[in-house]
């Protein structure tokens, strides 16, 4: 039986320093034209706060086609010899975006090997057709969890917890009111496109946006108030200016 494609388009990510495997997150693989691109968030490969600073990303690969439990290990490099990020990344008015684009080199990315990919037509075309309450998905490996057969993530049910058409307080995101874990980060947020399809030989989903991080308030008692359990994800069409030029230059970090 094969994989629903959405699922095929979610990597495992493991961020390491040398051999020392520091945090697991999730991503996706965004195509453009010819160019193939890891999405995550920035805090999976650099985050001043934690100081976490990893030097390379690992993902797993479905090698085999006809054999999902078959996986292997595919390493990515996050520095050059210089000592220079690798990754893209933007800004808005508000500072730094929490979503980053590292590029693949399809000459070494290994040919054989089972994904899927959104792409810019997967993107929202009129950010007013879809409203507060709307039903999506999160798509990724929480707390590290998914299918240890098949190396396949795991699906969580949302809602759009703000106005879409609208950035939240001026921010580049919006929110999701769901259950999350750490290790979600980095995963895509999805709106079914179809109801008639199976997802297996067609990509039924829009990308909405990248899950980033739990949203709370400062004045909440821990004791009395539980947490809020809403989410920020980036909108997607951030994606458009990190994949933009084939040539971009590295990010001195």
């Amino acid at each position: 039986m094969k994989a629903e494609s959405i699922l095929l388009a979610v990597a495992h990510i493991c961020s390491y320093q040398q051999t020392r495997c520091l945090s697991c997150a999730s991503g996706f693989y965004f195509q453009r034209d010819n160019a193939l691109f890891l999405i995550t968030n920035r805090h999976v490969v650099w985050d001043e706060s934690s100081k976490h600073k990893p030097d390379r990303l690992e993902i797993s690969l479905h090698p085999d086609p006809e054999n999902l439990a078959i996986t292997s290990l595919y390493s990515i490099p996050l520095y050059d010899d210089a000592q220079t990020a690798l990754w893209r990344e933007a800004t808005d008015k508000s500072g730094t975006v929490d979503v980053v684009a590292l590029p693949l080199d399809l000459a070494a990315f290994p040919q054989d090997s089972l994904y899927a990919t959104f792409t810019p037509e997967d993107l929202p075309a009129n950010l007013a057709s879809i409203e507060v309450g709307e039903s999506v998905r999160v798509v990724g490996y929480p707390l590290n969890f998914q299918d240890n057969l098949h190396n396949l993530p795991v699906m969580r049910h949302a809602i759009i917890a703000s106005s879409f058409n609208l950035r939240f307080q001026g921010q580049g995101y919006f929110l999701t009111d769901s259950l999350l874990h750490r290790g979600s980060s980095g995963s895509p947020v999805v709106l079914r496109t179809s109801e008639h399809v199976s997802g297996r030989e067609d990509f039924p989903w829009m990308l909405l946006g990248v899950h980033s991080s739990r949203l709370d308030v400062s004045n909440r008692d821990e004791k009395e108030d539980e947490r809020l359990n809403l989410f920020t994800a980036w909108y997607s069409d951030v994606l458009m200016g990190l994949t933009e030029d084939p040539e971009a230059p590295a990010v001195t970090v």
